[in-house]
């Protein structure tokens, strides 16, 4: 939107906010109110700055969403949140200008709502099933719960966290993403000695090194971990678990009772096909790392060079494709072409993060694989070969599996090949404690508690569940904690 849009979008919720200040609405009023839609850059002004792009809502459009809330019994957005946060009750308090209490209650369930509130994809969870959503017959007019939760969180100075009398016992966390930063603040409200151990300079995981500041902006997640900081949580940086100190000898000299491995699933895939080893094929991780943890992107200041790329071929259909694209736009590539081998109603993009992609120029190849990338004299990249691909019978996933079509090989001109097809879990866990059972895609083997094959160590996250959300990675955190403070009370 540009200014005079959020101008009129703010006056337009403000009339509406006085015309139900203080009504008890039924549901059929409340269908009526339309949904709050995000102030958001420009898209010609955002493509050429790193700044976030949802601007967020206004007062009155986060009371007007909230007004929206039907406030059922079934309440099937508390199920489908991983967190289970009571999203009736906060909504109910925020449609009441009541916004210390709306905080208050998210907070007893996620000390994260203003990342969560960003970066969660509320479309596939909480808002999936939610009942307005489903009366208007469309998912995209649920109740837009994200966007309230972040202005509460942007908006509402939180309470100090409090905790519990100290026990005695010690807490090791491995790595300082959500889960570990969830469970984190969770033993130390046990009261119990916590020490987080994260391998990169800079806490925060993912949050920092993965997200673009145009999507999470920094000082964002530095708050939150001052805040745990506050608590008493200490936060070893630079020190890699397995190499920095192995994980049993540091358990066993410092006196931890009990451990929680959250590394999370770093470790880029790639496709294997002739060329990934030219120079300008990145793997996304290494990409967005270079822009997001060492901001390569500010070129004056940077901690490290960005390539330079005139044209850019990014693969994949997820989260972190739409990313590195996007990044790559900022960066001031002339041309970025996301190549995906299924159709976009496949892709597992969230759909308003394809939509910023669109409006910022990216282009979208779709039933497209690359085959082949090709180099120059001087072994850097000239072209990339696609194949096409028709949609045969779906697969394990419920999307329908693509089927390369014979004969369809063509040449395109890129510089830059950005691979963004997943991610696995780095293998020093697993070669350094032999006693912690993994699966065969390299994942930590968990039972009901979070507990793994060693007892007292117990792992969540993406290095348990894959890649996946961040609120999955907390819901994963705060299971760990509860049985890990259970544990240390007997």
């Amino acid at each position: 939107m540009n200014q005079k849009t959020v101008e009129e979008a703010n006056a337009e919720a403000e009339a509406l906010r006085r015309l139900y200040a203080g009504k008890t609405l039924t549901p059929a009023e409340k269908m009526k109110i339309p949904a709050q839609e995000m102030p958001n850059q420009e898209a010609s002004v955002r493509a050429r700055n790193m700044e976030e792009v949802a601007l967020g809502y206004s007062e009155a459009q986060a009371v007007v969403e909230a007004s929206r809330c039907l406030q059922c019994k079934n309440a099937p957005c508390v199920k489908d949140c991983p967190v289970h946060i009571n999203i009736p009750e906060f909504l109910k308090a925020v449609a009441e200008e009541n916004f210390k209490e709306g905080l208050k209650v998210i907070r007893r369930d996620s000390l994260l709502p203003a990342m969560c509130g960003r970066v969660c994809p509320q479309e596939t969870q909480c808002q999936k099933n939610c009942t307005m959503g489903k009366a208007l017959k469309d998912v995209d007019k649920a109740v837009s719960i994200g966007r309230v939760e972040r202005f509460l969180a942007d908006n509402v100075e939180a309470e100090p966290v409090k905790t519990a009398p100290e026990t005695g016992k010690k807490v090791l966390i491995i790595g300082s993403g959500p889960a570990g930063i969830t469970c984190a603040a969770d033993c130390r409200k046990a009261g119990h000695r916590v020490v987080i151990c994260e391998a990169l300079n800079k806490p925060g995981g993912v949050t920092v090194y993965g997200i673009p500041e145009f999507r999470l902006p920094k000082k964002i997640v530095e708050k939150e971990i001052e805040n745990l900081k506050k608590t008493g949580v200490e936060i070893r940086t630079d020190f890699l678990v397995g190499k920095t100190r192995k994980l049993k000898d540091l358990m066993e000299k410092e006196g931890f009772d009990a451990a929680f491995i959250a590394v999370g699933a770093g470790l880029p895939v790639f496709t294997g096909v002739e060329g990934e080893n030219l120079v300008g094929v990145f793997a996304a991780n290494e990409y967005l790392t270079r822009s997001n943890l060492m901001k390569a992107y500010d070129k004056d200041r940077a901690l490290t060079p960005m390539y330079t790329s005139k044209r850019v071929a990014v693969l994949g259909g997820g989260n972190v494709a739409m990313d590195a694209a996007r990044t790559a736009v900022r960066m001031g590539a002339e041309k970025v072409s996301v190549i995906y081998r299924r159709t976009e109603k496949e892709m597992p993009a969230r759909k308003e993060e394809v939509q910023h992609a669109k409006e910022e120029g990216v282009e979208f190849l779709m039933l497209k694989n690359i085959s082949r990338i090709i180099g120059d004299e001087n072994g850097r990249v000239r072209q990339v070969e696609t194949v096409s691909f028709e949609l045969g019978e779906p697969d394990a996933s419920g999307r329908r599996s693509p089927v390369r079509v014979d004969g369809s090989e063509e040449l395109l001109e890129f510089d830059t090949v950005i691979i963004a097809i997943g991610s696995r879990s780095n293998p020093l866990i697993r070669q350094t404690v032999p006693e912690i059972q993994f699966n065969e895609k390299g994942n930590i083997i968990v039972n009901d508690n979070m507990e793994t094959s060693l007892k007292n160590v117990f792992a969540g996250g993406d290095i348990v569940l894959g890649a996946a959300t961040v609120i999955s990675a907390m819901g994963q955190g705060r299971e760990a904690a509860k049985a890990i403070n259970e544990r240390l009370k007997s």
